[in-house]
C-alpha cells in the first residue's frame, strides 16, 4: 500500500514537471526592458558678445513663453544702432534733397526765362527794321548780318532758359533719384541689422518649461553662441527605449504599453503609454556578432512612447521599466 501511494506520489511529480515544461516552453519568454525618461531641453545663447545685466530666474524657476530669463548689454552695439540710425537719417535727407527743389530756384528761372523772351523780342524787333533798311539800301549788309547773329543768340538764350527751369521743376534725373533710393534702402537694413544685434541682448524663453541650467552670472561676458542657460519642457517627457531588431517582432506604431517608474516609488501604478514612434540607430549602435561564422550583427532601433494623459512627478534621466515578451507582443 505504502509502495502504490509512493508511485503515485512519483507520477504526479513527473506530470507536474512535464506540464511545467509544456509551459514554459509554450510561453513567451519576457525581458525586463530599461528605458529611460526624456523631455525637450533647449540650450539658450545670443549670436552677440556681450555682458550679462540682468538674470530675473533661477535655477528650479518655472518660465512661460516669452519671459525674458537673462539681459545682456553692450555700449559696443548701441553706438552702432545709433550711428546706423544717423546714417538713415541722412540718406532719407539726401534723398528729398533729390526729388525737391527751392521755390527761390525755380522763381529765378522763371525770370531768366522771361527776360530771354524779352530779348527775343527785342531782338526781332531790330533785325525786322534793319531787314527793311537793308532793302532801302540804308544800311550796309555787314549791320544786317549783325542783328541776325543778335537774334539768333537771343533765341538760343530763350531756349537754354526754358531748359533751366524745366530741370529746376523737375528736380534731379532719374538715375539721381534711383541711387538715392538705394542709398536709404541700405540705410534701412543697417538700422536693421544692427537692431537685431541689439535685440538678441534680451533672452526669452521659446517654451514653457523649467530653467535646470544657468551659467551665466551677472557682469560676465559672453561671446556668441556660448550656451546661456537650459529649460526643460518637464510637462511633456516621453520614454525611450533602445532595443535590438530581433526584440522587435509584431511591433508597431500606436501599440499600447504598461510601463514603470521605479523613481515614483514602488506603490505607484502602472503607467499608460503609446509608442510613437520606431527609429533605427547608428551602425555605431550595434550588438556584434559573437561568433565568427553563422551570425550576423543585429542593429539597434530606437523606440519612443508618449504617456497616454498627464503623469506627475516625471523628471528626464528617470529610469523606465517595461515587461518585454520575446513574441507575440502584437495585441497581448
Amino acid at each position: 500500500m505504502k509502495l502504490n501511494k509512493t508511485a503515485a506520489i512519483a507520477v504526479i511529480a513527473v506530470a507536474a514537471a512535464a506540464g511545467y515544461l509544456v509551459w514554459t516552453v509554450s510561453k513567451p519568454a519576457t525581458y525586463l526592458v530599461q528605458g529611460e525618461v526624456e523631455a525637450t531641453r533647449i540650450d539658450l545663447s545670443a549670436m552677440i558678445s556681450a555682458r550679462v545685466s540682468e538674470m530675473p530666474v533661477n535655477v528650479g524657476d518655472n518660465v512661460a513663453t516669452g519671459d525674458v530669463v537673462l539681459q545682456m548689454e553692450s555700449a559696443t552695439l548701441d553706438a552702432q544702432l545709433a550711428a546706423a540710425q544717423a546714417a538713415l537719417d541722412v540718406a532719407r535727407a539726401n534723398r528729398d534733397l533729390t526729388y525737391s527743389t527751392r521755390p527761390e530756384t525755380i522763381t529765378a528761372a522763371e525770370a531768366q526765362l522771361e527776360s530771354a523772351r524779352a530779348n527775343v523780342t527785342l531782338a526781332q524787333s531790330n533785325f525786322d527794321r534793319i531787314n527793311q533798311l537793308r532793302s532801302d539800301s540804308v544800311v550796309s549788309q555787314a549791320g544786317l548780318d549783325q542783328a541776325s547773329n543778335s537774334l539768333t543768340a537771343a533765341i538760343q538764350a530763350h531756349a537754354a532758359a526754358q531748359a533751366s527751369l524745366d530741370q529746376a521743376r523737375n528736380g534731379a534725373s532719374p538715375e539721381q533719384k534711383a541711387v538715392a533710393d538705394a542709398q536709404v534702402k541700405q540705410a534701412e537694413a543697417a538700422v536693421l541689422q544692427t537692431r537685431a544685434s541689439v535685440n538678441e541682448m534680451t533672452v526669452v524663453s521659446p517654451i514653457d518649461g523649467e530653467v535646470t541650467t544657468r551659467t551665466s552670472e551677472q557682469g560676465k561676458l559672453f561671446s556668441a553662441g556660448a550656451p546661456l542657460i537650459s529649460i526643460v519642457d518637464v510637462d511633456h517627457a516621453w520614454f525611450t527605449f533602445n532595443l535590438r531588431e530581433d526584440l522587435l517582432e509584431g511591433l508597431e506604431v500606436g501599440q499600447p504599453l504598461k510601463v514603470r517608474v521605479p523613481a515614483l516609488g514602488d506603490d505607484a501604478d502602472l503607467i499608460d503609454a503609446a509608442i510613437a514612434s520606431i527609429n533605427v540607430q547608428g551602425s555605431y549602435a550595434n550588438w556584434r556578432a559573437t561568433k565568427a561564422t553563422g551570425d550576423f550583427d543585429l542593429r539597434t532601433f530606437a523606440v519612443r512612447a508618449d504617456p497616454v494623459g498627464d503623469v506627475t512627478g516625471l523628471r528626464p534621466g528617470m529610469s523606465v521599466l517595461v515587461d518585454w515578451p520575446a513574441t507575440a507582443r502584437s495585441g497581448n
